[in-house]
């Protein structure tokens, strides 16, 4: 579903004429209504009783609301921007809904000791899946972009067929959870904290200044994120083709990596991996503007595989290491709310900046990569020598790390 999908809403919204402002608010209000959304999940989870009874129907839901989605362009005369909005905000809720109530099965499930490979086994499956299913749809969509420039026939058909393909595909993804084990919840028998105590004592744990981190990294890359496809397809006029081989490059260095870390965190622990591997996130656009010849991004998609792979990593890993079983869905809750709300202000002050930004090395979103870059430099600067591991594990060099000495 999400190869089908995840790079290329943002060019449907531009195929329905899109302005920058509106892109910013596709990739803000979905993200910021997901984010108050999460607050709700633990509350709703402990009324099913069951994690498995939450996320089945969520899961069937969010799989249907792909077909209003497709419909948009057919069915909606005036106003398809707002209605594409609206359907992808309902869609990005139930998507991570069930989200809080997941991750802690997952944690009941596999042992602290391998998470590290076991994620980075699973990261792979899920990035070679997407990579796979990514270069088909933007196949699809040059075929229809070719034929729409023959015959007049419309694009829109070309991402009927995609997102379609992910309604399929999102269905057949229950029938798998459906034969899920579900352990008893570890902590079950402790009363757990409430959400308003842990919301209001962020700042003074290890795992509330993780969240912090997390979110303003997230701040810092979304004030740039949302419009690198702009980027492409209007100003540097590249073809589905381009923009497909250009995205999936990112998978297929996320696939590459993934074991690679996985090891590392497994033996020197997850704070590590995250301190190396945020401090490679803020060159991530500043490589971005210097160059737009297509070979040239291959490999600044690479390079940003490569630090992303390792930070969600990290940041996955550490959450299930940091939190308390009694408290583990809240604090999934709480980091998921946090880290969408911080990605949706940095989406919607990238698309509020943007037209008032003078132009840099030729295009103004250079101009917002720059910003983008250095946001993301300043948090890593501020937050991430604060975190501190919980595990016990080996103290080793920074060259003992990347060599896996």
């Amino acid at each position: 579903m999400l190869g089908l999908t995840q790079a290329y809403v943002t060019p449907l919204a531009l195929a329905l004429k899109a302005t920058t402002q509106q892109v910013g608010l596709l990739a803000s209000i979905p993200t910021f209504a997901t984010a108050v959304s999460q607050l709700a999940a633990p509350a709703i989870s402990d009324t099913a009783g069951s994690r498995k009874k939450l996320i089945l129907p969520i899961v069937f839901m969010h799989a249907i609301l792909w077909l209003p989605i497709l419909l948009v362009p057919y069915l909606m005369v005036t106003g398809r921007i707002w209605w594409l909005i609206a359907f992808v905000t309902l869609s990005a809720i139930l998507g991570l809904f069930a989200g809080p109530a997941w991750g802690s099965l997952m944690a009941d499930l596999v042992p602290a000791h391998m998470r590290g490979r076991y994620f980075a086994f699973r990261a792979r499956i899920s990035v070679l899946t997407m990579l796979v299913f990514g270069l088909i749809a933007g196949g699809i969509l040059q075929i229809f972009q070719n034929i729409s420039k023959q015959s007049g026939e419309t694009l829109f058909t070309g991402f009927a067929v995609i997102f379609g393909g992910a309604l399929i595909f999102r269905l057949l993804s229950v029938y798998f959870l459906l034969g899920m084990y579900e352990p008893r919840q570890s902590g079950s028998s402790k009363r757990g904290q409430s959400l308003f105590y842990l919301l209001t004592h962020l700042g003074t744990s290890n795992l509330g200044r993780f969240i912090l981190f997390v979110a303003l990294i997230g701040f810092g890359a979304n004030i740039a994120a949302p419009f690198f496809s702009v980027y492409e397809l209007r100003d540097l006029k590249f073809n589905y083709a381009t923009y497909m081989i250009i995205s999936l490059c990112n998978a297929l260095a996320q696939f590459a990596f993934q074991a690679f870390w996985g090891r590392r965190a497994d033996r020197a622990g997850n704070v590590m991996l995250l301190k190396v591997a945020s401090s490679l996130i803020p060159f991530v656009p500043l490589i971005w503007m210097l160059n737009k010849n297509p070979f040239y991004l291959m490999g600044a998609e690479v390079f940003s595989g490569l630090a992303w792979s390792g930070f969600n990593l990290a940041a996955s890993n550490f959450i299930y290491d940091a939190s308390e079983p009694e408290n583990r869905t809240k604090q999934l809750a709480i980091l998921n709310a946090f880290n969408m709300l911080g990605g949706a202000l940095g989406a919607v002050v990238g698309g509020y900046i943007t037209p008032h930004l003078p132009s840099f090395l030729g295009y103004n979103l250079r101009s917002l990569m720059l910003i983008s870059g250095l946001a993301r430099g300043l948090v890593v600067l501020i937050f991430v020598r604060s975190i501190v591991e919980v595990r016990h594990v080996p103290k080793i060099s920074l060259k003992q790390f990347i060599l896996g000495n």
